[in-house]
């Protein structure tokens, strides 16, 4: 496994150089699971749920399959996305590669970390309106109730196993170079009887996050199993290394594709809850599979 990130992930170069001259290779989209109108509709159909009282939260994702003439190449797609995405863990192994934000667990000795991210916003190439996006992101009422569930469920969840546990007062912009979300780094140390937990077996305790799943997780699973009409493959599972101390660092495969010869399959989602909106959420699973597809529609990213 090939993974390239920063806070103790293991570091290799990129296996390309970002602007080599490479000709061109036609990629052609062949479909999704759900047309944006249906998996639209999926997400008022969840909407209503919410509305019920049946859960608080649900991420429904979307696939995109796309075609090229030529194999597409883990290695090279791997160097391309660490070099595009330097704040995220980027992985390939078993043709699965993809750049995550999203740190699920970090263990160093006693201490343990997490960095849960929800609520995102577009950026701009122009400061004013980046800034201007990041202060409605903020702000944004719809936005924090998401963040507000995923931190607390996991704080839940990491609560029990520590000593203490502390998290940031306010979330705070994530700024990637497409995309910006909310933040938040829950930090804490392990209590002693709970000390000789692994990283992986952390990673274990934590998965399925509520930024991939849902609150509660049992009725966000089973929402998503109807409403999704797709299969997740490796797309939101935990990924990531552990040592012979234990140490280690997951984090959620996200901004992810499977490789399979000429095919290419990507994987995107969005939080959904009681305020979402349908067009708004397809927006933002749109923003998110863009920093994978621009990456394998570039050029040396088949052949």
């Amino acid at each position: 496994m090939t993974l390239s990130g920063i806070g103790g992930l293991p570091h290799f170069e990129p296996l390309v150089t970002p602007g080599d001259p490479r000709p061109s290779v036609p990629v052609e989209g062949v479909g999704s699971s759900l047309s944006p109108g249906d998996w639209m509709r999926a997400v008022s159909s969840a909407r209503r749920a919410i509305w019920a009282g049946r859960l608080d939260k649900v991420v429904l994702a979307r696939d995109l399959t796309l075609r090229s003439e030529e194999v597409f190449r883990a290695g090279d797609i791997v160097g391309a996305m660490a070099a595009a995405y330097p704040e995220c863990f980027s992985f390939s192994f078993d043709g699965f590669v993809g750049s995550t934000p999203e740190l699920l667990v970090r263990r160093t000795g006693e201490r343990v970390e997490s960095l849960p991210l929800a609520g995102s916003a577009a950026r701009s190439d122009d400061d004013l309106v980046d800034r201007s996006l990041g202060e409605a992101l903020l702000h944004s009422a719809k936005d924090r109730s998401e963040h507000n569930l995923t931190v607390g469920m996991l704080r839940e969840r990491l609560a029990p196993l520590c000593t203490r546990l502390d998290d940031d007062p306010e979330p705070w912009l994530l700024r990637l170079a497409n995309v910006q979300h909310l933040a938040t780094r829950l930090q804490g140390r392990l209590r002693e009887d709970r000390s000789s937990l692994t990283a992986l077996e952390l990673a274990g305790l934590l998965h399925p996050s509520p930024a991939v799943c849902g609150v509660p997780a049992a009725p966000a699973m089973a929402a998503i199993r109807s409403l999704e009409e797709m299969g997740r493959a490796r797309f939101a599972g935990p990924v990531g290394w552990v040592d012979a101390n234990g140490d280690g660092e997951w984090g959620i495969a996200l901004r992810c594709a499977e490789l399979s010869g000429h095919e290419a399959r990507l994987f995107a989602g969005a939080g959904i809850v009681a305020g979402s909106d349908p067009v708004t959420e397809l927006e933002e699973v749109g923003l998110k599979m863009g920093a994978v597809l621009n990456v394998l529609t570039a050029p040396g990213s088949s052949g």
